[in-house]
């Protein structure tokens, strides 16, 4: 019985399939780690911008301060983000704005986990 030998280009046949087998749940690790900072990131701006929009109209709303900063801060907030109410008062000649919300684990509104602050300052127009 004679064996046959077999060439130096199929000895390598099926190595391409394994290390793609191998890299693929490494690249999908790295994908959802870099979505996750991204909505981390995105959890910042928004409490920021929405604290700066409340802070803003409750410095310049001549009645009901508290509401109309409530109102503003919530109107800039998508609601899978919702946290806490925003916290709205007036601290001597300024009005200040604290908004919290809850960053997202992977899917904006399923399961949201911990708590990011916003916070802004207008002077109060008289």
């Amino acid at each position: 019985m004679r064996l046959a030998r077999i060439g130096a280009g199929e000895r390598d046949r099926g190595q391409t399939v394994i290390e793609f087998v191998g890299v693929v749940p490494l690249i999908l690790l790295l994908l959802v780690a870099l979505w996750q900072c991204a909505l981390v990131g995105y959890a910042f701006v928004l409490a920021g911008n929405a604290a700066d929009e409340g802070a803003r109209a409750g410095a310049a709303a001549e009645g009901d301060a508290g509401g109309v900063c409530q109102a503003a801060a919530l109107h800039e907030v998508p609601s899978s983000f919702q946290g806490d109410r925003p916290n709205c008062h007036e601290d001597g000649g300024m009005y200040k704005a604290k908004v919290t919300l809850k960053i997202p684990i992977l899917i904006p509104g399923v399961l949201n986990s911990f708590p990011v602050d916003g916070t802004a300052a207008h002077v109060k127009e008289r």
